[in-house]
């Protein structure tokens, strides 16, 4: 009886390509998401002039900003919304980040506050009370 030897074993191999595909797909992710995060602070609109306020803090990841046009026309995340589309954006990022969510309103220095107040309304339903306005220094007008 022959005894079977050892030294003819296959090994075990690993598929490296699918890990592969996945690191991929989050580097895409995370461009793409990044991008749009700055696309959305660079829309071209005529900010509302202070005298007083503080300066920008770094973007962060607990900030929603929300573009109101002269129109009424809300932008939030890249792209045109209702005032009820941009209330569930806001329960889903308050139920996610909790009460370290900051919303920055940008409007068009010519909106009138009846498109401004849905929103406030809105944010002080579902106790989102960190609320801020993008506006240029009265030395720095565009």
């Amino acid at each position: 009886m022959r005894i079977p030897s050892m030294t003819a074993s296959s090994g075990v191999g690993f598929n490296m390509t699918p890990m592969i595909d996945v690191v991929f797909q989050l580097i895409i992710f995370f461009l793409v998401s990044s991008h749009l995060a700055k696309r959305e602070s660079q829309l071209e609109l005529p900010l509302p002039i202070a005298r007083s306020g503080e300066d920008d803090r770094e973007s962060s990841d607990t900030r929603l900003t929300i573009s109101v046009l002269a129109s009424g026309e809300l932008m939030a995340q890249g792209r045109t919304m209702s005032v009820d589309d941009v209330e569930q954006l806001l329960a889903a990022r308050r139920s996610e980040i909790g009460e370290k969510l900051e919303v920055r309103l940008r409007s068009d220095r010519g909106t009138v506050y009846k498109h401004i107040e849905p929103l406030l309304l809105r944010c002080a339903k579902l106790n989102i009370w960190n609320v801020t306005y993008a506006v240029y220094p009265e030395e720095a007008q565009p």
